[in-house]
């Protein structure tokens, strides 16, 4: 098995899920490497584990999300898994990097905050939901995988974003 397999079972295994629903999805998540080794790239059809990461900069109470060219929602940044990817935190922090354009990103802490599973054009995403901070001074760069990039403040994300933005961002401001 590759590294990021290993690390994504551990970190599956050893987090503690905050609810009874997310600890449905870890197991799922779980079971899905289990019958899907291959479960953790794009080209699995049965559906893929991916990783993202809501930036945040918590002294200025705001947060950045994107607008998916693809799916036309206001989004955290997140992804795919790649090779080189050898644990799903880094593969967060690297597609957190990449939509963004900013470089110094760090996690608010060393484990997800949340699991979100939902279906996309390319398959079901098994997604492993990080938080990043942005280093003081933060400037974003739009990549072509976006409409466009905003920092939003705490409060104006529920009348952007869907449901699952707005409970990562309510799980990520009650660890800040």
């Amino acid at each position: 098995m590759s590294a990021l397999y290993e690390d994504a079972v551990g970190v599956l295994e050893g987090w503690r899920a905050p609810d009874e629903e997310q600890d449905l999805l870890r197991k799922d998540y779980l079971a899905h490497l289990a019958a899907h080794p291959d479960g953790l790239y794009k080209p699995s059809k049965a559906g893929h584990i991916t990783a993202g990461a809501l930036v945040v900069d918590p002294p200025r109470e705001r947060v950045l999300l994107t607008l998916h060219a693809k799916l036309r929602m206001w989004l955290q940044m997140g992804g795919h898994c790649e090779p080189e990817d050898t644990a799903l935190s880094a593969a967060a922090l690297r597609e957190g990097a990449e939509e963004s354009g900013i470089a110094g990103l760090r996690l608010l802490v060393p484990y997800p905050v949340q699991l979100d599973r939902h279906l996309t054009p390319c398959a079901w995403h098994l997604d492993v939901q990080y938080a990043a901070v942005a280093p003081e001074g933060a400037v974003e760069s739009i990549s072509d995988e976006s409409l466009d990039l905003r920092w939003f403040s705490y409060d104006e994300v529920a009348g952007v974003a869907d449901g699952s933005v707005n409970s990562l961002l309510a799980r990520t401001r009650a660890l800040l």
